[in-house]
C-alpha cells in the first residue's frame, strides 16, 4: 500500500499540470472572458460577435458541416467551398471512370456550368444555439433518467422544428450534466468544383497519414447552389449559385512562428475526462482489435487495387476510410502508452476520491462512483474485443454481407406472407440500392476479404462467436476458403444480375448463405452481446455523469470544454515548431523541395504528375513564392482538433484563411483522450499552395477571379 502511495505521490508531481491556452474545443457562442483574453493576448483582433453572432453576418456563416462529418468554409460570394481531398474524396469516386478518371488527373471546372452535381451530399449551415438543459432533465429522477430525457427530447425537436425545413439536434454535453439545441439549414445542391490531381491531393497516402513533415495539397472545392429566390433546395438546373452571408478572404502573407492561428470546426469525439478503465481498454482490447482486423482487408484491398485500375478507381475512397482509423489506431495505442496517459487518469482520480472522502457531503453525493465505474467496465472489458469483431470482421466485413444487411425488412416481409403488391412495391425500391452498390463491387475483392476476415474472427476469438462461424470454422480446420467460395456461388448478393432476377420474383432469402451469416452474426450481436452493453450503462453511465459533475465542481477555477460531439467549436493557438523525440527537431513548415524529394516514379503513394514537376523545375510558383523563393506546402499550429475538423479553415487574427487544416501529428496520437501540450500539433495546408495548385496546376483562373485574396 506504501508503495502504491508513494507511486501516486510521484505522478502528481509530474503529471498535475494546469491547462494551457491551446487546449481546448471552446463553444465559439458562449466564449468565456478567459477564452477571450488568451485569443487576444496571441494576436486575435476579432471580437467575439465578429466571430459568432445570431442576428449579424460573422466568422460561423462561413462554416459548414459536410454530410459525412467532415467541416467546409466558403470561400468566395458566390458559394465556393473548401474542405479537404480525402472529404470529397468519396464524391469525386462516385463520378469517376476509366474514361473520365478524376481521382488519378483531377477536376477543375473553367466554367460553373461544367461543375457536377454530387448525388448525396449535402452541407448544413448553424442558425441558432438555445440551452434546453432544464426542459430536458424535466421530472427526470434516478429510475426514468434515459426514458424520460429521450421522450423530453424527441417532443421538443417537434416542437422547435414544427413545419420548418431545418434540422434539428439536442446534444448532451459534460456527459449528460447539459443539453443544447442546435438548428441547422441544409442545402443539399452541392456541385463538385474542382479537385486536384491524386499525386497532389492523396500524396503520402497512407504512409505519410498522421505524420508531420507532410507534402500534401489535401484540398477539395464545391459550390453551394440556391432556389433562384435564394432558398435551400435539392438540385435544378434552374438553381443558382449561393449568395454567402459571410465568406473568407484569403491572405497569402504566409506564416511565421509565433502567429495567431484560429480553427472552427465541427470535431466528432473525443474523451478527455474518462476514467483510467476507459484507456485501459483501447490499449489492450478495442485498439488492437480494430488494428488487427483493418490490417487483414487492407491487405486483401491493396493486392486487387494494385493489379486494376478499375478496381482501384471504385476502391479508392473505401481504402482510404478503413486505412484511416486503421492507421489512428496503431498510432492511438502506442502514443498511450508512450505518452502514459493511463497513469495520467489515475493521478485524477486519486485527486478525486481524496477531495470527495474529505467532505460528508461530497462524500454522500459522490463516494460510491467508482463502484459503478469498475462495474461498467468489468462487463465491458469481457464483450469489448468480440463486440468489434463482430462490426468489423463480422456485418462490416466483407460487403456482401454488409449489403444485404439491406434486405431484412423485405425477407421479413416475405416470411410473414405480407400483400403481394406490398412486397413488389419493396423490391422495386432495393432497386436503386442494388445499382448504387455494384456501381463500385468487385466479387473476386469482397471472395478474398470475407474468407480473410472470417479465418482471423474463428482463429482470434474464443468467445461471443456466431454459431455458423464456429461450426464452419471447426469443420474446416479453421479455414473458410471453400465455404466462401461455395456461398458466392451460390448467393443472389455478389451478382447483379441474380440479384436483378431475385427482386423480379422475391422469394425468402433464409437459405442464402450469405444472409444466412448475416443474420447469424447480428443474432449473436443483438441477443447475447447487446444485453450485457446495456447492463454495463445501467452499472456504470450515472457514475460517469456524476464523476463529470464532480471534476467541474472540485476545479471549480478551471475553464472546462466539453468535449467534442460534431458541434461547432472554435481553438485558438500559434504556428509552432516541436521536438518530435531525442534529437528529432521539427521545422513548422515543409516546402516543394520536400515534396520532390519523396517522389518515386510509378509508386500509387508518392508519384507526381508531370506538370507538377515541370512547373517546380521551372521553379514556377508565381506571387505565391515566399521571401526565399520557395513555396510552403504545409505547416503545423498548436490548435485542438479532431476528426470531423477535417477541412476546417486556419484563420489569422483579422478572421482570414492562412490554411486548411487536415491531420494531427503522430507523436499525439493519444489527443482524443489526453492533450499532450508539448507535441500536440495540428496540420495544415498553407493557402499559397492551395492557390498555386488552382492557378498553374488547374489553370482554373475563373476560380482565382472569384477569390478574395489579401498579399
Amino acid at each position: 500500500m506504501k508503495k502504491y502511495l508513494l507511486s501516486i505521490f510521484m505522478f502528481l508531481a509530474v503529471f498535475n499540470t494546469q491547462l494551457k491556452a491551446d487546449e481546448g474545443m471552446w463553444l465559439p457562442y458562449n466564449l468565456s472572458n478567459q477564452s477571450l483574453y488568451e485569443m487576444q493576448q496571441l494576436g486575435c483582433q476579432l471580437t467575439a460577435e465578429q466571430i459568432f453572432n445570431l442576428n449579424q453576418p460573422s466568422l460561423k456563416d462561413a462554416i459548414v458541416q459536410f454530410a459525412n462529418g467532415c467541416t467546409g468554409e466558403l470561400i468566395s460570394p458566390k458559394g465556393l467551398l473548401l474542405t479537404n481531398h480525402h472529404c470529397g474524396l468519396g464524391y469525386v469516386q462516385a463520378l469517376a471512370s476509366v474514361e473520365h478518371d478524376y481521382l488519378t488527373d483531377g477536376f477543375w471546372a473553367l466554367d460553373m456550368k461544367e461543375e457536377l452535381p454530387c448525388e448525396g451530399l449535402y452541407v448544413s449551415f448553424l442558425a441558432n444555439v438555445e440551452d434546453v438543459t432544464d426542459k430536458v432533465l424535466a421530472n427526470v429522477t434516478k429510475e426514468n433518467r434515459e426514458e424520460v430525457i429521450n421522450a423530453n427530447i424527441k417532443a421538443l425537436e417537434e416542437e422547435i422544428k414544427g413545419d420548418r425545413d431545418v434540422r434539428i439536434e439536442i446534444v448532451p454535453f459534460y456527459s449528460g450534466n447539459q443539453y443544447i439545441m442546435f438548428e441547422y439549414d441544409v442545402y443539399r445542391d452541392v456541385r463538385l468544383a474542382a479537385c486536384p490531381p491524386w499525386g497532389i491531393g492523396k500524396y503520402g497516402a497512407d504512409t505519410d497519414n498522421w505524420t508531420w513533415p507532410r507534402h500534401k495539397g489535401d484540398f477539395c472545392i464545391f459550390r453551394v447552389y440556391t432556389s433562384p429566390d435564394g432558398k435551400p433546395a435539392k438540385y435544378s438546373e434552374e438553381n443558382i449559385p449561393m449568395q454567402s452571408k459571410h465568406y473568407l478572404p484569403i491572405n497569402i502573407k504566409g506564416v511565421e512562428q509565433g502567429d495567431y492561428a484560429m480553427i472552427m470546426g465541427y470535431p466528432g469525439s473525443t474523451d478527455r475526462y474518462s476514467t483510467s478503465r476507459t484507456i485501459s481498454n483501447i490499449i489492450n482490447e478495442e485498439g488492437p482489435a480494430i488494428i488487427e482486423c483493418r490490417t487483414t482487408k487492407l491487405n486483401e484491398y491493396r493486392k486487387h487495387m494494385d493489379a486494376d485500375q478499375e478496381v482501384f478507381i471504385k476502391y479508392a475512397s473505401k481504402q482510404a476510410s478503413v486505412s484511416n482509423y486503421w492507421k489512428y489506431y496503431i498510432g492511438q495505442v502506442k502514443q498511450l502508452q508512450r505518452n502514459r496517459v493511463h497513469d495520467k487518469r489515475l493521478v485524477q482520480e486519486y485527486q478525486f476520491g481524496a477531495w470527495v472522502f474529505s467532505n460528508e457531503s461530497r462524500k454522500a453525493e459522490y463516494g460510491d462512483i467508482f463502484e459503478g465505474v469498475e462495474a461498467k467496465w468489468d462487463i465491458l472489458d469481457d464483450i469489448n474485443k468480440p463486440m468489434t469483431y463482430l462490426r468489423e470482421a463480422g456485418w462490416n466485413g466483407g460487403e456482401a454481407i454488409s449489403f444485404s444487411r439491406r434486405f431484412m425488412r423485405l425477407n421479413n416481409m416475405i416470411n410473414e406472407k405480407a400483400d403481394k403488391e406490398e412486397i413488389a412495391a419493396m423490391a422495386e425500391k432495393m432497386k436503386a440500392s442494388a445499382e448504387s452498390f455494384y456501381k463500385d463491387y468487385d466479387m473476386a475483392l469482397d471472395k478474398d476479404v470475407t474468407t480473410a476476415l472470417l479465418n482471423l474472427f474463428y482463429n482470434n476469438i474464443d468467445r461471443y462467436v456466431p454459431t455458423m462461424i464456429t461450426e464452419i470454422g471447426t469443420e474446416n480446420n479453421g479455414d473458410f476458403t471453400a465455404w466462401v467460395n461455395d456461398a458466392f456461388e451460390k448467393s443472389v448478393f455478389v451478382d447483379q444480375t441474380r440479384l436483378e432476377q431475385w427482386l423480379a420474383n422475391p422469394k425468402s432469402l433464409d437459405k442464402d448463405p450469405i444472409f444466412a451469416l448475416t443474420m447469424n452474426i447480428i443474432e449473436m450481436y443483438n441477443d447475447v452481446v447487446i444485453p450485457k452493453y446495456f447492463a454495463a450503462a445501467e452499472a456504470g453511465d450515472e457514475a460517469e455523469r456524476l464523476y463529470m459533475k464532480g471534476l467541474m465542481e472540485m476545479q471549480s477555477d478551471r475553464n472546462f470544454y466539453p468535449d467534442a460531439n460534431f458541434t461547432m467549436r472554435l481553438t485558438y493557438g500559434t504556428v509552432e515548431p516541436y521536438k518530435g523525440a531525442d534529437a528529432v527537431n521539427y521545422n513548422y513548415v515543409t516546402t516543394m523541395d520536400g515534396v520532390m524529394a519523396k517522389y518515386k516514379p510509378g509508386n500509387w503513394e508518392f508519384d507526381i504528375p508531370q506538370d507538377v514537376r515541370d512547373l517546380y523545375e521551372a521553379k514556377d510558383y508565381g506571387r505565391y513564392a515566399d521571401e526565399n523563393g520557395d513555396l510552403i506546402v504545409n505547416f503545423i499550429t498548436t490548435n485542438d482538433i479532431t476528426g470531423g475538423n477535417s477541412g476546417s479553415p486556419v484563420i489569422n487574427g483579422k478572421g482570414e484563411l492562412i490554411g486548411l487544416a487536415f491531420d494531427g501529428n503522430w507523436e499525439a496520437m493519444s489527443g482524443d483522450l489526453s492533450f499532450e501540450q508539448k507535441v500536440q500539433r495540428t496540420i495544415c495546408m498553407d493557402a499559397r499552395y492551395l492557390l498555386w495548385c488552382i492557378e498553374k496546376v488547374g489553370k482554373a483562373q475563373n476560380l482565382i477571379d472569384e477569390l478574395t485574396i489579401i498579399d
